[in-house]
Order: C-alpha cells, then structure tokens, then sequence
C-alpha cells in the first residue's frame, strides 16, 4: 500500500487510477483491431496515464510489446531516433536477452553503443552524437517493429513536436515507416490541440486521415468524489462533502492538479481526521509557497512587457481579447502590438496556453500566485 494514493507522476496501478474506463476500451478496441490513435487533450489532463493503464490491460500484457516514448525535450530527428532506440532498449530488459538479441541483430548501427554486465543486463552508453545517420537508424528501427516476434504498440508522446523539427519533410517520412510497418500500431499523443488536429485532419498533411480520434476531456465529478472517498476511506481518513467539489472547480477538473491537491490534502490530513473545506485553501496555497521561489526565477527571466501581460492573464485567469484597447488599458500594458509580440513569445516558452481565443498561464498553480500580486 502506498503511503500517499493520490500519485502525481508515473502510473502505479488500476486502484490509484481515476474511471477512463470508457477511453480505456475505446483505446483498446481501436489498437487490437489494428487501428492508429491520435489522442489529443491540454497537458496534465492523464494522457500518458492512460496510456499506461491501457498497456496494463490483459488484453495487451504478454500479447503486445509496448513502448511509451516522450519526445518533449527533442529537437531534431537525431534527438528522435536517440529516444526512441533508448526506450526500446529500456523496455526490452524485462523481456530477456533473446529479445534485446533480435533488436541488436537487425539495429545494427546502435550495437557498439550498449554493453552488457555479468548478468547479461544491457546498458545503453549511447549520446545522441554517436547516431551518425538519423535516417537509417530509424529505417532499422522500424524494421525491428516490422520483423518482432510480437505485435507493438508504439505511443509518442507530445507528437507534435515533431512540426517544429529543422528537417524537411519529418511528417511524411515518419508516415512513410508507420504505414509500412504491419506489425506495430501507434498512439500519438499531443497537447497542442490546435497543431495535432492540422496534423491529422488537414488533407495537405501527410498523416490525414491515418489515425482514429480521441480527444481527452476531464472525468466526471461523479467519478472523481467517488475515487477520493474510497482512498481517504481506504486509508482510514475521511473527506468533508463538498471538498472534491471545491478542487475540481478550482483546476476545471485538470487530472494532474486534482491529484496535486489532493496529494497534498491526504497527507496534512491525520489518521482518522476528516479533510474540510477550510483545508482546502491551505493545501493549495502550501503548494503554491513551495514553488514561490521558481515563480520569482521565471518573472525575473522575462522582459517587463512579459512580465506585464503574464500578470495580467494572471488576474483574469481566462483571458479573451487581450490585443484589444479595453484589455490594454485596464491591465496598464504598452500597446496592442507590444502585446501581441510578448503573448507570442509567452506562448512559445508555455507560460502561456490559448485555446478558442482564451488565454490562461499554464501553471495553474503559478497563475493563483500571480492573481494575489
């Protein structure tokens, strides 16, 4: 038994898992049948979570070999095929030497690159530097998925990234190795809605019409009262009516930032005590004040214009129109186009989200600390 049930990184198990029981059979469905997923929501809404509880699934375990790849931090092809060879690697070790032994025969360029200790563990002593030619890396590596002795399920995780990749024609070459391998299915995953829906639904882009479509929205209430009551129950603890509510009000039902709070709220809570309303507004603002000091870091890093309209989008929370004569003047920024030129760049560093002509900061934690300044 955990000491804390509401986790806040990683997955752990189907009883730490909130619902998503009917995302979780639609994902399955669609991949047993041999169908690429596009799943597409904001960040920290559980998307990597559910991936893994689906990977978790009978039917997947011992019948799939599956791979969850993050390519966030990447920023070429080069970075790509690095994290994408690693984390093949990584998840081979627990399938046994004959399985890194098939991998290493047909990805042959990434061989000199991992040794093996007295017990036949592999070690991946690779940098990026040492993958001399992205493309044929690649073309191996899909050719191992091709050729496995089981079925893939290959998830990529913050997809479209790949759109901001320096080489040419990224998109198309990937579609190229997707459509060609037979023995793997994909899930892409993005939190950019916008740039994953052109991706896929665009008929100008090489991955039209490839993928099934699933857009993320937050679980039910219903469905989250139910979850904390069972672990503060579970753990001996118990749960003021109304207090799921208050959280999942405050964060618009964000997965990560429900868990977050109520993180926080079980572990002030004593055994046996009950978590209240009033323990609401304290937890939040204990997260806030252990990353007051990151908060500063970031505001001091911005120009005074950034700085500016962060605070303003701050204390709107939702934030429409914010090039308008109203908005400027009311939040005492420069100019319309001052602003247009800090928002581009505030969204670029993702400080700044917009979706449908709403601006929020990102870090809605961050965005509570700059709403009181």
């Amino acid at each position: 038994m955990l000491i804390n049930p509401f986790t806040t990184f990683g997955y752990e198990s189907a009883d730490y898992f909130c619902d998503r029981q009917k995302e979780t059979r639609q994902m399955i469905s669609q991949l047993v049948n041999g169908n690429h997923i596009a799943l597409i929501s904001p960040r920290r809404m559980g998307k990597t979570g559910l991936i893994l509880h689906c990977f978790s699934q009978p039917e997947l375990i011992g019948n799939y070999y599956t791979f969850l790849i993050d390519i966030y931090a990447t920023k070429n092809l080069q970075d790509f095929v690095y994290q994408l060879g690693h984390h093949i690697i990584k998840r081979l070790k627990n399938k046994g030497q004959a399985a890194i032994d098939r991998f290493l025969q047909i990805v042959t360029s990434l061989r000199t690159g991992i040794s093996f200790d007295g017990q036949g563990n592999p070690s991946w002593n690779l940098c990026i530097g040492d993958i001399k030619s992205a493309t044929f890396t690649l073309e191996e590596i899909f050719s191992y998925l091709h050729s496995a002795d089981r079925p893939c399920i290959v998830a990529i995780d913050e997809f479209q990234t790949i759109s901001n990749y320096p080489e040419d024609n990224i998109e198309a070459l990937l579609r190229t190795h997707v459509q060609g391998c037979r023995n793997a299915t994909f899930i892409f995953s993005g939190s950019q809605q916008h740039m994953m829906s052109e991706m896929f639904s665009s008929p100008s882009r090489p991955f039209y019409q490839s993928v099934s479509m699933l857009f993320l929205k937050p679980v039910a209430l219903q469905k989250y009262e139910e979850f904390a009551e069972r672990l503060f129950n579970q753990y001996g603890k118990t749960i003021e009516k109304g207090v799921v509510k208050e959280i999942y009000d405050r964060f618009d039902g964000t997965t990560w930032y429900l868990q977050k709070m109520f993180n926080q709220l079980f572990s002030m809570t004593t055994s046996e005590g009950k978590a209240t309303l009033e323990d609401v507004e304290k937890a939040e603002q204990e997260i806030i004040q252990q990353n007051e000091e990151a908060y500063k870091d970031t505001m001091y890093q911005l120009t005074i214009r950034q700085r500016d309209l962060l605070l303003a989008v701050g204390k709107e929370r939702k934030a429409t129109h914010i090039t308008s004569g109203a908005f400027v003047k009311k939040h005492h920024l420069t100019s319309s186009s001052s602003v247009q030129k800090s928002m581009s760049i505030l969204v670029t560093k993702q400080l700044l989200t917009h979706h449908q002509g709403t601006y929020e900061v990102y870090d809605k934690f961050f965005g509570k600390w700059l709403s009181k300044m």
